[in-house]
């Protein structure tokens, strides 16, 4: 596989993860301007870790994680890439907002469906991995 398929898959991961948040994003107004309607699964934000929250601010909380997540797994793929974000940010934007999505996750596990917390828990674990224990990709990969 050529450096460039690389670079757009990683890339392209990067972001599609991002915008993946932003689908919690709308579940939860969903949620909020139509109680009652079929979510596909999705339920109102709660924490299992902090059952006192009320529902506004459990929604409040869940929806600053997600809207964090998004812009910065968006922005590390805009570093990765080299637009609009200098390149040697990408690194700790992902890492860190890997492990904001994953806080995220956590307290509120059980509020979206099982498929999209599996995933979404798999990819920060992969994000993690690769940028912590590998250091993933290859700085001569990226010509930097």
């Amino acid at each position: 596989m050529s450096d460039q398929m690389v670079k757009l898959i990683i890339t392209g991961a990067l972001a599609v993860h991002g915008l993946g948040h932003g689908g919690a994003v709308a579940a939860l107004a969903w949620i909020g301007v139509r109680p009652g309607t079929d979510t596909g699964g999705w339920h109102a934000a709660q924490s299992w870790l902090l059952p006192g929250l009320s529902a506004g601010t459990a929604t409040s909380v869940a929806s600053v994680i997600w809207i964090a997540s998004l812009i910065g797994f968006v922005a590390a793929a805009l570093g990765f890439s080299g637009v609009l974000v200098p390149g040697e940010a990408w690194r700790p934007l992902a890492a860190i907002t890997a492990v904001v999505s994953m806080v995220g996750l956590v307290l509120f596990i059980g509020t979206w469906p099982a498929f999209n917390t599996v995933a979404a828990l798999g990819m920060n674990v992969a994000v993690l991995v690769a940028l912590l224990g590998m250091r993933w990709p290859p700085e001569t990969m990226l010509g930097r």
